[in-house]
């Protein structure tokens, strides 16, 4: 039987790896192989075990416990998740991302490309990488007119915004599975992990900037602000909302309550404030989808309306279904198995963030969770971490960042493949190195 639940849990990886062919939501083999999977050990009645971090061995427990275990792992991420994605709904709503085109002064393509990567890389630690480069490629639109000028800053973007989201607990959300599974510490994670994504930054930016397609300035006039669409609450929404966010692991350093509460609580602020400057009234029963969205609606309502839940089921499929092949035994023996072929745990991180490239590094994670049973603040978690989150780069469908802006910008395949990627994979090599040298000879 279990050799069942691995080719469910294969074929549905494998569905998911080649969503954009089959042309088939992820989600769907996500929750089908969850479902499936689960069903056959208990069917079955198969042995389920608990791993047992500080004895490194596998307890024997009830599958109802450990599935509730599971799902209660589970419910905090997506329940946080849902938080922010909400708070930069809100942030949206209110126009309040173009203010961030203030900041863009110059007309030099040089001076742009530092200036979009520096953003990418400061806001994705903060609203998540994939938000970022939905926000920078929007007003990169407004500045760049011209596209086969904005492809190669797109591919830049991409770069920079999972860098930047690799060295935050809620820059991405293998950081934040990483952060709320209590594998790392949002301080220890940024002082691993902060100084590799600036490499993994900044050695790709500084070659694409004595790149030909970086030289000279844009043709192209800056786009007049009244086409942007200020909101006169614009500014005020974006630095709360901004503040409320980094403001979660703080609350949870101080409280040491599970960084989802803290998000409620931002999120409960933001929408009080959200309220106040839409004048808003607030009527849970009902909700007008007609009416117009800035006077007669909840901005909070309309918000949450505009949330990807199929990413969220996602994310509960797929973790479920990771926690089945760890509730048997499979991934501590697989890890087992591996460490014995592949001694140097380096290179297996090394294999794994290559591999986020091509796999979705969500699954990933889930099961390096699985595998190693380090405690918290291991440097291996930190390096999973900047592997994970930055490998994607390497592809444009190896991270969130890269299928949205291939999707706003119709970036083809190879083009990417041909252009940007090797810039991302020496800002890879050169963040991993940067890291084995300071766990080694500096922490």
């Amino acid at each position: 039987m279990e050799t069942i639940i691995i080719t469910i849990f294969v074929l549905g990886y494998l569905a998911i790896t080649l969503e954009h062919s089959l042309k088939v939501d992820k989600l769907i083999p996500a929750l089908a192989m969850m479902a499936l999977m689960w069903a056959i050990i208990s069917l079955s009645h198969l042995p389920v075990f608990d791993v047992n971090t500080e004895l490194k061995q596998l307890e024997p427990t009830h599958i109802d416990e450990i599935l509730l275990h599971h799902l209660g792992k589970t419910a905090e991420i997506i329940i946080f998740l849902l938080g922010a994605m909400t708070i930069v709904e809100i942030i949206d709503y209110f126009n309040g991302f173009f203010t961030i085109k203030n900041f863009i002064k110059t007309r030099s393509k040089k001076g742009l490309l530092w200036i979009f990567s520096i953003l990418a890389f400061i806001l994705s630690a903060i609203i998540d990488n994939l938000t970022a480069t939905i926000v920078l490629i929007t007003i990169l639109q407004k500045v760049v007119l011209k596209r086969d000028t904005r492809l190669w800053f797109a591919g830049l973007i991409i770069i920079a915004a999972n860098a930047g989201g690799a060295w935050s607990p809620i820059g991405d959300v293998t950081t934040t599975m990483l952060w709320i599974g209590q594998k790392v510490t949002t301080l220890n994670l940024i002082t691993y992990v902060l100084l590799p994504s600036i490499f993994c930054l900044g050695i790709p930016v500084g070659i694409a900037s004595f790149l030909p397609a970086f030289q000279g300035e844009i043709d192209e006039a800056v786009a007049d602000e009244k086409d942007v669409g200020f909101h006169k609450h614009g500014a005020s929404m974006l630095y709360l909302g901004l503040s409320a966010i980094i403001f979660v692991p703080i609350f949870k350093t101080i409280t040491h309550l599970p960084p989802y509460v803290g998000m409620m609580l931002s999120l409960a602020i933001v929408a009080t404030f959200a309220e106040i400057f839409s004048k808003a009234k607030i009527n849970i029963t009902s909700f007008d989808e007609e009416s117009d969205a800035h006077q007669t609606s909840s901005p909070v309502h309309r918000s949450l309306s505009k949330i990807e839940l199929p990413s969220i089921l996602f994310f509960l499929g797929i973790l479920l279904a990771v926690a089945g092949l760890e509730s048997l035994g499979l991934l501590f023996n697989f890890a087992e198995g591996l460490n014995k072929t592949i001694p140097n745990t380096d290179i297996v991180i090394g294999l794994l963030g290559i591999g986020s490239a091509v796999i979705d590094n969500v699954p990933l994670v889930a099961a390096s969770m699985g595998m190693f049973s380090n405690s918290v603040d291991d440097p291996v978690w930190h390096l999973i971490a900047y592997s994970a989150g930055t490998g994607g780069s390497m592809l444009i469908i190896g991270s969130a960042a890269g299928v949205v802006a291939m999707g706003m910008e119709k970036i083809d395949f190879f083009w990417y493949l041909k252009k940007i990627a090797w810039l991302a994979f020496l800002g890879f090599l050169s963040g991993f190195f940067v890291f084995v040298v300071m766990r080694d000879f500096l922490f």
